[in-house]
């Protein structure tokens, strides 16, 4: 039970970044990356304001949008970039397997001293010695 409650986010988690980049690859080069997302977000928004009220017991959805704080806009744009970003990188010719697994290993690392140094979280020997092999395996991957 336990590590189902551990496991199943994860499968969703892989499931959407799955589909993500696949979609992400697939946007046509001919429509505008920007109405291209609009589509997204209308869609994510649509499907966002039905789970709310599938799984709140408050119905009252301003009520519940009044507990935003800046982290919530913050979000918003950080996906924007993402998926933006995400949709040139595709258009620039990165290979689906490749470019997924590039910005997630850079990504980690980054993440990594960010938790240090924001978060105060302990960076070890092995975390460190792992992103130098990161490091290499990135090399090794672009070349």
């Amino acid at each position: 039970y336990i590590m189902w409650n551990m496991l199943w986010p994860i499968l969703i988690v892989v499931a959407a970044n799955t589909i993500y980049n696949i979609s992400a690859k697939s946007t046509p080069a001919n429509i505008n990356s920007f109405a291209s997302l609009s589509v997204t977000y209308l869609t994510a928004m649509i499907c966002s304001v039905i789970m709310y009220f599938i799984t709140s017991e408050n119905k009252n959805i301003l009520q519940e949008l009044s507990k935003a704080n800046w982290t919530t806009f913050a979000l918003g744009l950080a996906i924007v970039g993402l998926e933006f970003g995400n949709i040139c990188v595709y258009r620039a010719g990165w290979k689906i397997g490749v470019a997924n697994l590039f910005a997630s290993v850079t990504l980690t690392c980054v993440l990594l001293f960010v938790g240090f140094l924001i978060y105060k979280e302990v960076l070890s020997l092995r975390q460190v010695l792992g992103m130098i092999v990161c490091v290499v395996g990135l090399i090794l991957i672009v070349k």
